[in-house]
């Protein structure tokens, strides 16, 4: 069953996550309608899902926190979304050849035109409140390439959050986990509050020792060690010098599921976006409209009455089909 479990280090300002997921994972490979995913872009993929879970659990926000990775290559497009009950789906979009042992680099980022964008969508917005974008690009400091999605995130989080972070991601074709470690302010109280870290903060980046300690230890967790080992076994081989404070873990209906949000009545409001005279187009040639959803595979379809009942809404006529007679 798919988990999450957070812990803080006893009298350190240093707090982790490790997530592992199983069955909601191999859901979403399941429901990919046009066969598999190549195993780099797979992988790439069950990253990319350990780590939106990682991130929703460290900042509890409420609302859809989205994992964007696009540029150059033959992935056009890899997503991961999480909402605020831990509800996972993602997809990718392939449109070139991925080779077997493809990087990260030679995915997306051929040309350093590859782009991560994080994107925090509220609930319940208030009037005129946007989504909160951020976008980084996917090299490091000196400019160079960054083939691993953990050096692209750790990269996002000191730059936009000031925070020191250590991330280990691995997927294969049955699980994703993931482990992060993050230095708290030294007012760690003031940080788990939403408190401003001030610059005492930002004095501490890169040379906490207790930080530095953990995150070394964090490390040196092996790619089959975070696919394979039980998360009591993990920490306990990590961290056995440590004093780990741990709370409940999340799972089942409070842990990482999959769920999709796509419905007819959101299809039906992207008819109504694309114009009545491009949908009815699209009736005249196909005798329908079908839509499907690339999280889940579900398919809508929208005949020539469903499509007039769309616009009839809106107080917009079709002309009369054939069909309809």
């Amino acid at each position: 069953m798919s988990e999450i479990h957070k812990f803080l280090f006893d009298g350190l300002p240093v707090r982790g996550v490790l997530v592992r997921l199983t069955d909601a994972w191999t859901e979403i490979l399941r429901r990919r309608a046009s066969g598999a995913f190549p195993l780099p872009v797979q992988n790439l993929l069950g990253e990319m899902v350990a780590a939106v879970t990682l991130m929703q659990s460290n900042i509890k926000f409420n609302g859809a926190l989205v994992l964007q990775i696009f540029g150059d290559g033959p992935v056009k497009l890899a997503v991961a979304e999480v909402q605020s009950d831990f509800a996972l789906r993602a997809t990718a979009t392939v449109v070139g050849e991925v080779a077997a042992d493809a990087s990260l680099s030679a995915l997306v980022n051929l040309k350093q035109q590859g782009k991560c964008a994080i994107t925090l969508d509220p609930k319940n917005k208030f009037p005129g409140q946007q989504a909160y974008q951020g976008v980084v690009p996917l090299v490091g400091e000196a400019h160079e390439k960054l083939e691993k999605l953990s050096e692209v995130l750790q990269h996002y989080m000191l730059q936009s959050e000031q925070l020191d972070t250590t991330l280990v991601l691995a997927a294969d074709d049955k699980v994703a986990a993931g482990l992060l470690i993050q230095r708290l302010p030294p007012q760690g109280a003031g940080n788990l509050a939403g408190g401003s870290p001030g610059p005492a903060h930002e004095d501490e980046i890169g040379v906490n020792e207790d930080y530095q300690r953990i995150a070394m230890l964090a490390a040196s967790l092996q790619r089959e060690e975070l696919l394979t080992l039980d998360v009591d076994t993990i920490l306990r081989r990590l961290f056995w010098q440590e004093k780990l404070l741990r709370f409940e873990p999340l799972t089942g209906d409070a842990g990482p599921h999959f769920s999709c949000t796509c419905s007819r009545e959101r299809v039906g409001k992207m008819i109504l976006g694309l114009g009545i005279e491009e949908a009815q187009s699209i009736v005249a040639e196909r005798g329908e409209i079908e839509v499907g959803c690339e999280f889940c595979g579900a398919q809508q379809h929208f005949d020539p009455i469903d499509v007039a009942q769309i616009f009839a809404a809106t107080g917009k006529t079709p002309p009369a089909s054939p069909a309809l007679h």
